[in-house]
């Protein structure tokens, strides 16, 4: 009697067919011992086989194809077995070929499953028919491979062979490859890890196309194997680490997460319903971060990273006998909210705690632009630069001023990340990321192609809590040639005049400063509360800065022998304030006149607020005689009185002249004095022109005049001879004669002018002109120009054509009433109502979010302006046009849509 097999124990690791099935033990102190059992009397189809070819690429065996239902066979078996223990018994072995035969059951309830009779009731498989008296299991195998044959199973279906036939890719070259990735990039395919060459390489077989791909982590290194020449050598861990993703991806369902390209293999993500193998390996400390891939990866860095640092912390595999690098930033001063006061270049701010402190923190991770010269002289005193670095260095005043607007004034959110020892005559650094509004500042400057990620060592610790979005921001940049990364530096160095200081410069340009009014200004130093250094971006120039009209207290200083001069009580103070007031913020400035050093004096505004009149008021500046002769002597003088009655700072001693107070009522009221108008004009998404509808009249009877004049006797064609600023008459488009001036002469046949009574613009010939008669010229010009009040345009060019469109629809050729809110030089800002409905179609459009409120802080349009927020506050929460993706006026910088207006 022959002896019954053994039976023995196991773990299906892998399926080679349908009737071929590699089986593993457990593991003790490495990798498990495993065997290849195939099913004894039956034969499942055979799956298609791969040409293999020699080292130079030469075919040396020619590749199979799938047998009809190999792959449903496989499949089918796979899905009972993979990862289970089995119970297997080998009846036979193979003495030629060693090949081992059996049966294998498993568990499925309490029931112990013959796998070979349930593949053949499937129809996957056949029985072998050998010997003349076959045995009692192949008997049974028999009746079951006819029941399925009757039942129409499986391969007995009847269906056309060729459609259970895979037609296996097995792979792509490397164009079709970047091509694969160009279309499926972020996309999660399924698919089935049919080879794991180490724990961050596999095959994957993707589904439904059979496309063979070799996908490598993104993100990570892994213990590998070294090839030298017939010679595999294991890194540490890596059999281990290998044996730890076959047990856990070998021949599971995963969906491949396509992320990047390498030569013909993918880059990417295996995520396992039981999560991301990638976050397992590092967690387990089987690989660990590599920044130059974390890049590329497009989901869940900080799980990563974070599952890397838990490794690290448990000193697991890889890390054993890690040491953490000792901090030098206190617990309770790693997390802050402060206020920004100030921007250094491209890399640093200055930060104002909520407990007065006031600190300099630079961007983690981040290198600001430099000259192409410096960079090899990285971390020496001369890359450094020279005081002008700002202006002359590529990108260098771009990155200072995304940071100036983004930050200044601004509460911040601010994570410190390391201390930077001091070397090579760099001082220590507190380096930190900062964010406002939930966007990591140093990643948005990067983005912009301002500045460029440090590469750190891989074993420095000492970086960006978001480092791994900073290399991806990089990416971009890079990819879409922004900033630093253009092929073209030049067009961002600015040709900057410095005149400070310089008297024949500065006489050169005080004409044209004087002559502009108030000029927009950038305050980039304060020496002292009166004295401060401007960039004038019109006029591309530094120039020095006295505030005129008062006597400031003197700072301490020290000379260029050393010697220091004493400062007056309440000079520091004033420093102070006037950094806090204006600092690199966008000022408006008015020029005077200028001292015989070359620095130029006048009257600094702020959101419309006199500095000069601020110091006076805190009591930490006095009236100077020469403000009697200027427009805001008054103000003056009376912020001195008040300052005087309070005993401010430098009047603390002051002791107040016995006389009668002369009582100072506020204006609180607004003032309405509605006017009929016609509006003519429409020039921008906030201005118009239009005619006063009580001197229309005159007007027409004027113009029937002139036409009656001309066409009794009209102008010779050609016989005027236009000059710039010159009244005229011109003939419009409808062939009718009106008053205009001519702006601009480019030929006798493209002459710009300008109609005087409606406010529109036109281009003509010469011949379309003719001198106007003096007794028409009287009458002043009927269209004025308005701005609607509270508002301001979006710096988004297709929301303003919106506003403008509407505006027009809305307003033009039509009769409103409009009343003068206020002034600002000659400009008229007003509202503009429906005679009828009494509709505000300024407060209209805020409604539509199609524009964006300017406050006022007049306490006499309080309440007007406080409709006006009422209406924006609606427009945002239905999320109307310009607020369709949120608050952009949480950010002030200009990728948000939104700029203050000046």
């Amino acid at each position: 009697m022959a002896q019954s097999p053994q039976l023995q124990k196991g773990i299906v690791k892998q399926l080679l067919s349908g009737d071929s099935i590699v089986i593993r033990g457990q593991p003790k102190g490495g990798p498990p011992p495993e065997r290849i059992l195939g099913l004894s009397g039956i034969v499942a189809p055979r799956l298609a086989r791969r040409a293999a070819q020699g080292a130079g690429g030469e075919q040396q065996t020619s590749g199979t194809k799938d047998e009809p239902y190999a792959f449903e066979s496989r499949e089918f078996v796979r899905r009972l077995l993979i990862g289970k223990q089995v119970t297997f018994a080998v009846e036979y072995k193979v003495p030629s070929s060693g090949r081992e035969y059996g049966t294998i059951w498993f568990k499925q309830g309490d029931d112990s499953v013959n796998v070979k009779e349930l593949i053949v009731s499937e129809g996957l498989a056949e029985v072998r028919r050998a010997g003349a008296k076959p045995s009692e299991e192949q008997t049974k195998l028999i009746e079951l491979e006819e029941s399925a044959r009757a039942g129409g199973n499986g391969k007995w279906s009847g269906d056309s062979q060729e459609k259970h036939v895979r037609q296996v890719l097995w792979s792509f070259e490397k164009s079709s490859a970047e091509q694969f990735v160009s279309r499926n990039q972020g996309k999660e395919i399924d698919g089935i890890v049919e080879f794991v060459r180490d724990a961050g390489t596999m095959r994957v077989e993707l589904l439904p196309s059979h496309q063979f791909i070799t996908v490598m982590l993104s993100g990570v290194k892994t213990a590998a194997f070294k090839q030298d020449g017939d010679k595999q050598t294991a890194e540490p861990f890596a059999e281990e680490a290998r044996f730890f993703v076959e047990s856990r991806l070998l021949q599971r369902d995963v969906k491949v997460l396509v992320e990047g390209v390498s030569g013909q293999n993918i880059v990417g993500s295996i995520l396992h319903p039981a999560g991301n193998i990638t976050e397992v390996l590092l967690r387990e400390g089987f690989a660990r971060c590599v920044d130059w891939s974390m890049a590329i990866v497009s989901r869940d860095r900080d799980k990563l990273r974070g599952a890397e640092k838990a490794a690290k912390e448990g000193q697991r595999r890889l890390w054993r006998g890690y040491v953490a690098p000792a901090s030098a930033v206190l617990t309770d001063e790693k997390e802050f909210t402060g206020k920004v006061v100030e921007v250094i270049n491209a890399d640093a701010v200055v930060i104002k705690k909520a407990d007065g402190e006031v600190k300099k923190f630079h961007l983690s991770s981040l290198r600001p632009p430099r000259r192409e010269k410096d960079e090899e002289s990285e971390g020496t005193q001369s890359a450094r630069g020279s005081g002008r670095i700002l202006y002359d260095v590529p990108y260098m005043f771009e990155a200072r001023e995304f940071l100036r607007k983004k930050l200044i004034g601004k509460k911040v959110n601010v994570t410190v990340d390391y201390v930077k020892p001091a070397d090579n005559s760099f001082p220590e650094r507190t380096c930190a990321t900062i964010s406002i509004g939930g966007i990591n500042v140093a990643e948005a400057l990067i983005s912009k192609g301002f500045a460029s990620a440090v590469r750190h060592r891989q074993d420095d610790d000492h970086r960006s809590s978001r480092y791994d979005d900073l290399l991806a921001a990089e990416m971009r940049a890079k990819k879409n040639l922004r900033g630093i990364h253009a092929k073209h530096k030049d067009a961002a160095i600015h040709r900057v005049a410095d005149i400070s200081g310089d008297h024949s410069k500065a006489k050169q340009f005080l004409p044209f400063l004087q002559r502009a009014g108030r000029s927009v200004a950038i305050v980039e130093f304060v020496a002292s509360g009166s004295r401060l250094r401007l960039y004038i971006p019109k006029e591309t120039c530094l120039i020095t800065f006295l505030l005129a009209g008062i006597s400031c207290p003197r700072i301490s200083q020290v000379g260029r022998s050393g010697h220091q001069t004493e400062g007056e009580p309440f000079g520091q103070e004033a420093l102070v304030f006037t950094k806090e007031f204006c600092l690199q913020r966008e000022v408006e400035v008015e020029v005077d006149n200028m001292d015989k050093a070359g620095n130029f004096i006048g009257w600094l505004f702020m959101e419309g607020h006199n500095l000069s009149v601020g110091l006076v008021e805190a009591g930490l500046a006095s009236v100077h005689f020469t403000a009697d002769r200027s427009k805001y002597a008054r103000e003056l003088y009376s912020s001195e009185d008040a300052a005087k009655a309070k005993k401010e700072k430098i009047w603390e001693d002051y002791e107040e002249p016995k006389v009668e107070e002369e009582t100072v009522t506020e204006e609180t009221e607004r003032q309405c004095e509605y006017q009929d108008v016609v509006v003519t004009e429409i020039s921008g998404p906030i201005s118009f022109w239009a005619q006063n509808a009580a001197t229309g009249p005159e007007l027409e009877k004027l113009m029937e005049q002139l036409r009656s004049e001309f066409e009794v006797s009209p102008p010779p064609a050609g016989a005027y001879k236009p000059k710039k600023g010159d009244l005229c008459a011109a003939k419009f488009t409808d062939g009718q004669w009106y008053r205009a001036q001519v702006e601009k002469i480019v030929s006798s046949s493209q002459i710009q002018i300008f109609y005087i009574d409606f406010g529109n613009k036109e281009e003509t010939t010469a011949l379309n002109l003719a001198s106007l008669p003096a007794a028409y010229s009287k009458l002043p010009g009927q269209a004025l120009q308005y701005c609607l009040a509270f508002v301001a345009k979006s710096q988004d060019d297709d929301w303003a054509s919106e506003a403008m469109a509407t505006l027009k629809s809305d307003l033009l050729n039509r009769e409103m009433k409009l009343n003068v809110e206020y002034k600002s030089g000659t400009e008229m800002f007003v509202t503009v109502v429906d005679p009828e409905s009494h509709v505000d179609f300024g407060k209209g459009l805020v409604a539509d979010g199609l524009l964006i409120l300017e406050r006022r802080r007049e306490k006499r349009l309080a309440t007007l302006v406080e409709e006006y927020h009422t209406a924006q506050e609606e427009a945002k929460a239905a999320r109307r046009n310009i607020w369709q993706y949120g608050d952009i006026t949480a950010d002030t910088a200009v990728e948000f849509g939104y700029k203050k207006s000046s």
